[in-house]
């Protein structure tokens, strides 16, 4: 069992920037795939970025010039920065892993319990 807590949320003004951190406790000696996703009220949930144990990193075409996934395996702890915001970037962030490296909400059985990011126009 892997057990994960999301923090740095907040409300920022368009193209401000903001840093997610996601706190891991459990099994985490296992090499788990990290990921972000993020749900907008009335959608889906959908994927945001992911980086493996290793380091490789992947991102959603919406975010990726602009948002930066890193993990520090040492102290458990995969971050989320946050530039450029858009308020189209409002949303529930949630922190996700999985054994599989994959985009897919299906594949990731850890979830936080979300963090809220508001932005204004």
């Amino acid at each position: 069992q892997v057990q994960l807590v999301e923090s740095g949320g907040g409300v920022v003004q368009a193209g401000d920037s903001l840093r997610l951190s996601c706190a891991a406790a459990g099994r985490t000696s296992s090499p788990y795939a990290m990921a972000w996703f993020r749900q907008a009220p009335g959608k889906e949930r959908e994927f945001v970025a992911r980086v493996t144990w290793g380091g490789s990193t992947y991102y959603a075409d919406s975010v990726e010039d602009r948002f930066t996934i890193s993990r520090d395996n040492a102290k458990n702890t995969v971050y989320l920065q946050m530039n450029s915001l858009k308020p189209e970037d409002t949303a529930v962030y949630y922190c996700a892993a999985s054994r599989r490296v994959s985009a897919v909400v299906a594949d990731f059985p850890y979830w936080g319990q979300g963090t809220q990011v508001t932005v204004s126009s």
